[in-house]
Formats: C-alpha cells, structure tokens, sequence
C-alpha cells in the first residue's frame, strides 16, 4: 500500500486544530476505513481501505486513476485563497483551489493522464439560512475549476439543504452517499462555524508543490 497525506506528515498531525484523518476498522464492509477531516487529503492504493467524509456545506473530490485503482478524497471548506498566501500543509487546504490542485497531482504522478483521471464531487450544501451561501459558492468553485482546467467530470451530488456521508472505494470507484438526519445537519452546522472561527485564527505558512 502507499498512501499520502498532504495535510499532516502523519496521521495522528493536526490539521484545523484536529486530526487530519482517523482510522478503524469497519465490520460492515470489511475493510480499513479512513476518515477525512476539513482541511486534509488521502490517497491510497490499497483495495482494502475505503475513505469517508462527512459534509454540509464543505465540497469532497474523489480523484483516481481508473487505470491502476489509485485514488483520493479530498475535504475542502473554502472556495479559493490569495495566490500569494498560499502555504503550508496544515492550513492551505482549507482552500479549494489548493484542495484540487494537491489531490490531482498526486494521483497524476502515478502515470495518469489528465483527461484519464476519473473526478466525482460531493457536498456544498445549504445547512442554513443565511446571505454567505458557503456551500453554493464552494460547489460552484468545484464545478468551474474542472471546466477552467478541462478537467472530465464523471458525476457528482452537489447542492440542497442536506448534509451528505460519502464512502468512497478507489480501488473501484464505487461512491456511496448517504444523506444525513436534520438533527445531525444542526450538529454538522455548528462543527463546521467552529471550523470557519479556528482557520481564520490560523496563519498560512510553508511552501507547496502545484501542477508538475
């Protein structure tokens, strides 16, 4: 198995002000499964992992390469950051922009080529009323950076009023989405108001690797 994770150089490193992802064992499926938080990505290449992310109005890529099962989910809260203050590993992937760029390029390193490379997009959801409309701005961002890079899309569930639990297999593409409890939307809400308070506490740091 290899595995790589942009936004901690382990497992257990802090991203956000939490754990940029978390393992365990799943009995239903069989398998290890990997949760990715706000502000992180994982790649594998392991069929015997499977990623998982819970999202409002956050945006979820799963990138792979159809060709050798090496695959990714990336977990984004912002749409795009200032070119110039892009950075570090433990703060830039709040931003979609640098989410993208990180998640494709490591699976293009594996010998895909672009118009190869196998994208669905899950989140961007609408939690509640308000003038932001965070997840219609992020899942718009998604959408028009695959067009900008002519990036295929292969399908997506973006948008609502709902908060959405994502499964993804890379070994085989398969994406199981379910939507979750308005009592667990309400609880998601307030997670990710805390989450949008720590990152604009947090400083942008380091330098970052983009498109090879």
């Amino acid at each position: 198995m290899t595995a790589s994770l942009l936004a901690a150089s382990s497992a257990n490193s802090k991203a956000g002000g939490m754990p940029a992802v978390s393992r365990s064992y799943s009995q239903e499926y069989g398998m290890q499964q990997v949760r990715v938080l706000p502000g992180a990505y994982y790649t594998t290449s392991s069929a015997q992992e499977m990623i998982v992310t819970i999202l409002g109005s956050c945006v979820a890529a799963c990138v792979r390469n159809p060709r050798t099962g090496y695959g990714g989910m990336n977990h984004f809260m912002l749409p795009e950051g200032d070119d110039s203050k892009w950075g570090g590993p433990n703060s830039a992937m709040r931003y979609g922009n640098f989410a993208m760029e990180a998640l494709i390029n490591d699976v293009l390193k594996t010998g895909c080529a672009r118009c190869e490379l196998e994208i669905k997009l899950f989140g961007g959801a609408n939690l509640y009323n308000g003038a932001s409309m965070v997840g219609t701005h992020n899942l718009e961002f998604a959408l028009g950076y695959l067009r900008a890079e002519g990036l295929p899309l292969e399908t997506h569930d973006l948008g609502g009023p709902r908060g959405r639990r994502i499964h993804y297999f890379p070994a085989t593409g398969k994406v199981k989405r379910l939507l979750l409890k308005p009592t667990t939307d309400q609880r998601l809400v307030r997670s990710e108001q805390d989450y949008i308070k720590s990152l604009l506490q947090q400083p942008i740091e380091g330098d970052v690797d983009l498109f090879e």
